[in-house]
Formats: structure tokens, sequence, C-alpha cells
């Protein structure tokens, strides 16, 4: 039997628990960590030929330090965590997982904005509270409930992810506004620039990677653009959005709700604006 290559997971307990590894095991002699701060990276890494990491940052240094590794392999969609400029110039590999949990992640965006068009933790609250029991009209007003057919949805990032969203929205009437890559001057057949997708949209979903183009993409210019009864969802990447911009455009009215399943930093620091507050019309999810 040739000698099996040497690896490391740096993350495990960001996969979540019950991960069947045996696949991996079979191909691979590896080491697992539950976690690696990033002080522990370089060291952890130093000896083996493959890297797999979900949240953990690999930086310059600890990949140039990396004589023997030969590949990272990332186990979600996103490469923002890996300084891949330095790992090609190292010529170290850098792979991620594509058409990552579709499934899970639409359910998940239909789940925010179901949350925020039909307020439903809001009127749960209201009945917990014992309004429903005293009124008159045998039921509750109090949040306007919008309809998602004939709305339109504003998808940026239109691989698997962006297109499982729409094929969806689809389904339920609504109508579909594919952006083109931010700043694109030549628009593909079917896509329309990212600033008529901004100011059209009663949704608008992020399925964009991360990069120094798309940082900051939703910042206060955009919010100010966008109608002030629209949407934004977010499961893409944390730093896509201006945390406070946004929580300034909620509070303001500029947009009418938001839900968030990513944020710029992860764990949280305990100053993200976005956890700093408690607007009704907010949704963050971890």
């Amino acid at each position: 039997m040739p000698e099996k290559p040497s690896a490391v997971f740096l993350d495990t307990a960001t996969v979540g628990p019950g991960v069947d590894m045996s696949a991996i095991e079979e191909l691979l002699d590896i080491e697992y960590y539950e976690w690696t701060d990033k002080q522990d990276v370089a060291q952890r890494i130093a000896n083996c030929e493959i890297v797999i990491v979900n949240k953990t940052r690999i930086d310059r240094a600890a990949i140039e330090a990396a004589k023997r590794v030969k590949l990272i392999v990332l186990t979600a969609t996103g490469t923002d965590n890996v300084d891949s400029r330095a790992a090609q110039a190292a010529s170290v590999g850098v792979a991620n997982t594509r058409d990552y949990c579709n499934t899970s992640v639409v359910q998940h965006v239909f789940g925010l904005i179901l949350g925020l068009t039909q307020h439903t933790h809001r009127y749960d609250a209201l009945v917990s509270s014992g309004a429903w029991q005293r009124s008159n009209t045998f039921a509750l007003f109090d949040y306007p409930i919008r309809e998602l057919a004939g709305c339109n949805l504003g998808v940026v990032g239109y691989g698997s992810l962006g297109q499982s969203v729409a094929e969806l929205g689809r389904c339920l009437g609504m109508n579909l506004l594919i952006s083109a890559r931010p700043g694109a001057t030549d628009i593909p057949q079917g896509r329309l620039p990212f600033g008529q997708v901004l100011r059209q949209s009663d949704v608008l979903t992020l399925h964009c990677p991360l990069t120094e183009h798309t940082h900051h993409l939703l910042g206060a210019e955009a919010f100010s653009v966008m109608k002030r009864d629209a949407i934004l969802i977010n499961t893409a990447r944390g730093g896509l959005v201006d945390g406070a911009a946004l929580v300034k455009a909620l509070e303001t009215g500029e947009i009418a709700g938001a839900g968030i399943d990513v944020l710029a930093t992860e764990p949280p620091n305990a100053d993200d604006p976005i956890l700093g507050t408690t607007l009704p019309n907010l949704i963050v999810t971890p």
C-alpha cells in the first residue's frame, strides 16, 4: 500500500457534529482539531501536505512557513479566509466546495424572506401576550403581510446557489432580476446592471464571493437607492455588507428589513454593529 498523504483538518467543530469522516480517512493520514487559533495555524500545518479548513484564516506567513503543503481544501464555497495570492506564489493549490448545501441554503434564504414578509415571530409574540384573545375582529392585523407573487427578486451572484434561489422564487411567482457582475460594462444577455437590480428589487439576495471588488458591496450609497420597502438577504459572506450602514438604513427606513446569516468576523466581535441592535425588522441567524 502506498503511504497516505499527511493532512490536517483545522476546525472540525465549524462543520457541526456527526459528520462522517471515513471517506477522508481512507485517502489521508489525517489529524483533527476542533478549532485552531491564529497563533497555532503555522505550527499545525507545518508538517503536512494537505490542509482542510472551513473558517480558520490561513495567511501569507503560515503558507510561506509550510514548506510541505501542496493543497488547501475548503469545506465551503468561499476562499476569502485563505491568502490565495500567497498560495499561488508558493505553488499551493486552493480548492473550494462546489454545489454546497444548495437545498439547505435555499430553504434558509426563503425562511428569512418569509419571516420578514409574514412577520411570523412578531405575530407569535402577540399571541403569547394575549392580544389575539382580546381581539374583537377574530384576527390580528398589526403587521402587514406581503405576498411574494409579483415581487421582484434580485439575485447577485448567479452560480449554483443563486440559480437555485431563483428557481424557487420563480415557482412562487416572483419576477427575477439577475445582476451582472457589479461594475461590469459588458452586460450578458439575461442579466441587468447591478445598479438597476438595486433600484428595482423588492427582495435582494446575495450569493457572490467576497473579494476586494465586492467588499462592502452593500453600503450607504447602495441602501440610498434601494426601495424603501425592500428586503436584503445575505447568506453569502458578511463582508459584502457594511454592517453599520445596514443598521442605519433599517433605523431610518431606507429599506424595510434584512435577514443576515453571516457577519464580517466569525465568531462575531462583541462590537459588531449588527449584533448591537434589537431592531424588529432585522433577523440574524448563526
